[in-house]
C-alpha cells in the first residue's frame, strides 16, 4: 500500500505506506527522503550506513535524507518520507524541525519503543493521515503538513522521555555533518562561506569537503540549500520583496541570491512567486 501527494508550486512530496515503500532499498542506496519506520507486529531488519539493526516490535526509527539505508526484512510497517520542501518549508521549534532532535541530536539513528498506550495512539493518528490523503481540496497540505508535525512532536516527547537516548554505534562522519546541520540553521543567514564552520568544528574546509563527498554532498551545497529553503519561506508565507528577502538571508545585492535561487530551482524568486500565485 502505498499513498503519495505532491505538491507542483513548492515540489514537496510525502510518501505514505508499508513495507513496499521500502523495497526499492534492497540494495544500499541514498534514501534523498526524510524517512520514518513504524514497526507494529513483528521485527525489521536494516543496514544504515553499513551498520545492521533488529528493530524490535512496536518502535519507531528515524532517517535523515544523507543516510545510506538497505532494507532486509520486515512486515506490517508503518512508513512515511518526505523531502524538505513538504515539512522543512514551515518553521517549527527547534526541537521538532528539520535540524532537530530526531533528525541531528545526537546519536546515529534514534530507536524509540512504544508501549501500548501510545501504540493506539499513533495508530489513530495514522488513521487520520489516511484519511486526509483522500480529502483533495486546497488545504490538504496544509492539513498533511500538520499531521506530520503532529508525529514528529510526538515522536520527540517520547524520545526525550525515555531514560536517556538510545545509545548506537558513532558514525564519525555522520555526526560531523550533523554537526555542522546543526551550525548552519543557527548562523545561515549571516554566514556563507565554509570556512566560517570549518573553524567552529577544528576542521579545514578541505577536511569537510572530502568527509561530505563521501556522503555525496558539499558543505557549500548544504548552505546553499538551507538558504533557498528560507527564500521559500518567504515567498510563499510573506509579502516580502526578492530584495528584502535577498537582504533577510544575508545578500546586499538580490541579484546575488536570484542566481542561487534559479541555480538550485530552475526559476527565479519571480517567477516561483508567480507559480504560486497560478496553483493557488
Amino acid at each position: 500500500m502505498q499513498k503519495i501527494f505532491t505538491e507542483f508550486s513548492t515540489n514537496a512530496v510525502l510518501k505514505l505506506g508499508n513495507e513496499s515503500l521500502l523495497k526499492p532499498y534492497s540494495t544500499s542506496k541514498r534514501l534523498d527522503l526524510y524517512t520514518f519506520i513504524r514497526t507494529t507486529n513483528a521485527k525489521a531488519e536494516i543496514i544504515v550506513d553499513s551498520i545492521p539493526y533488529t528493530i524490535e516490535a512496536n518502535s519507531i526509527l528515524a532517517l535523515t535524507t544523507v543516510q545510506y539505508f538497505q532494507f532486509i526484512t520486515g512486515e506490517d510497517l508503518v512508513v512515511y518520507q518526505f523531502n524538505r520542501e513538504f515539512y522543512c518549508i514551515k518553521d517549527h521549534d527547534q526541537e521538532v524541525s528539520c535540524a532537530g532532535l530526531l533528525f541531528f541530536g545526537n546519536v546515529h539513528i534514534p530507536i524509540i519503543e512504544l508501549d501500548n498506550k501510545e501504540h493506539r495512539k499513533l495508530n489513530i493518528l495514522h488513521e487520520v493521515f489516511l484519511d486526509e490523503f483522500e480529502t483533495e481540496d486546497t488545504i490538504q497540505a496544509e492539513m498533511l503538513r500538520m499531521l506530520m508535525a503532529r508525529f514528529i512532536i510526538i515522536s520527540t516527547r517520547l524520545l526525550k522521555a525515555k531514560e536517556g537516548f538510545v545509545e548506537t554505534a558513532k558514525n564519525t562522519k555522520i555526526d560531523l555533518l550533523r554537526e555542522f546541520n546543526m551550525l548552519v540553521e543557527s548562523h545561515f543567514k549571516l554566514q556563507h562561506s565554509v570556512s566560517f564552520y570549518a573553524d567552529k568544528l577544528f576542521k579545514s574546509p578541505k577536511t569537510l569537503s572530502n568527509t561530505f563527498a563521501k556522503l555525496n554532498t558539499s558543505p557549500l551545497y548544504i548552505i546553499h540549500e538551507r538558504i533557498i529553503l528560507e527564500a521559500k519561506r518567504m515567498l510563499i508565507y510573506t509579502d516580502k520583496t526578492a530584495k528584502e528577502i535577498a537582504y533577510e538571508v544575508g545578500f546586499d545585492d538580490a541579484s546575488h541570491l536570484s542566481r542561487l535561487f534559479k541555480k538550485h530551482t530552475t526559476l527565479s524568486p519571480s517567477d516561483f512567486k508567480k507559480q504560486l500565485r497560478k496553483s493557488a
